[in-house]
């Protein structure tokens, strides 16, 4: 089969025992193991994150994606019975109405109230449902005294991605070292492994590291359930790069520098706005609902670095459209016989051609 030709959902499944889902972060970031793949021929190597620095060249630039994650999982009450709400965060809409999901929906029609804090006579913070989505979805106005975004951090909580169980004893591990813009509902789990002292090695090396912003959506962890993968529907998230990020990229690659990205999320941005114009890069925000799958054509992405993913996951499918199909199976096939940790906190491939 040629990768213009059309998969199927089952042509990405895989065979992933549950021990190896990785449900806490190691100790320190850059030892994770980390498979080297070569996209055009399909051998890989076997070595750990910090051995990064032996695959980048001076003269190529590291592009990131600085979103932050939101504690965006508040508990409330509803004041007239002081049941249980549980809110999730989805994305600000306006003002201080934010997209949400909440639990149980049935019991929060428009109208509704939730109450947040310990005093359910004398709350922290309110909330109005004022309009209702699809699948539990409502729009949430809140009401508050201060900054919302402080009030977030002392109420909310991390929201995981549905198959970690574990507590996670340290917030900040499921941040990157270099986030700063709020509006992430989940990590982008690929810049997990980089350290300061990391970054600053790629730095005397002679390779820049260039920020961007995705706002990483729960969308990420939606299933793909239908069987013809051109009939799937991407969820939408919003990017940012500046002008100055541009044009450093563009002289990147004007010089034969790579651009290599850190993350699907940082791929997501940069064929974005290389498709969008032609291959060249130019200050741009948005949404982007970009489905790259085998068949895609590149324009600017030249190698990068990324987690494992859930099998039939539109992120396996973005890999593939840069591997190959059976190169990233049969990759995925020997890190699962030699037990790498997968998913958000689990080990790193970086991939290259």
């Amino acid at each position: 089969m040629t990768e213009e030709q059309h998969y199927q959902l089952a042509d990405f499944d895989y065979d992933l025992p549950e021990a190896l889902i990785a449900q806490t972060p190691l100790k320190q970031r850059d030892s994770s193991r980390l498979l080297v793949l070569n996209a055009d021929t399909g051998a890989y190597e076997d070595k750990h994150f910090y051995d990064i620095l032996d695959y980048v060249n001076p003269g190529d630039a590291i592009v990131m994606n600085n979103s932050r994650v939101l504690p965006a999982r508040l508990h409330g009450a509803r004041p007239e019975t002081g049941g249980h709400a549980e809110v999730l965060l989805l994305r600000q809409d306006h003002g201080d109405v934010w997209e949400t999901l909440v639990k149980p929906a049935k019991k929060s029609p428009v109208g509704s109230t939730i109450v947040f804090g310990d005093d359910i006579d004398n709350p922290v913070m309110t909330a109005t449902v004022v309009g209702e989505l699809e699948h539990g979805g409502r729009y949430i106005e809140f009401h508050y005294e201060g900054i919302f975004m402080e009030l977030l951090e002392k109420l909310g909580e991390m929201p995981l991605p549905p198959y970690i169980k574990e507590k996670l004893a340290d917030q900040e591990r499921y941040q990157t070292v270099y986030s700063k813009v709020d509006g992430s509902a989940a990590a982008p789990t690929a810049g997990l492994h980089w350290t300061p002292e990391l970054l600053d090695k790629v730095r005397a090396k002679g390779v820049q590291t260039i920020e961007l912003t995705l706002h990483v959506g729960l969308g990420t962890f939606r299933p793909v359930e239908e069987e013809n993968i051109e009939d799937h529907k991407m969820h939408s998230e919003f990017y940012q790069l500046s002008q100055e990020a541009a044009d450093a990229l563009n002289q990147v690659h004007a010089t034969g520098g790579r651009i290599i990205a850190t993350g699907t999320t940082s791929i997501r941005t940069l064929e974005t706005i290389g498709s969008k114009f032609d291959g060249q890069l130019q200050a741009d925000s948005g949404w982007t609902d970009i489905f790259i799958k085998p068949g895609y054509q590149w324009t600017t992405v030249d190698a990068f670095i990324t987690n494992f993913h859930l099998p039939k996951s539109t992120l396996v499918m973005l890999v593939a459209a840069f591997t190959g199909r059976d190169n990233i199976l049969n990759a995925y096939q020997h890190a699962v016989d030699d037990k790498y940790r997968f998913f958000s906190f689990g080990d790193a491939m970086f991939i290259k051609r």
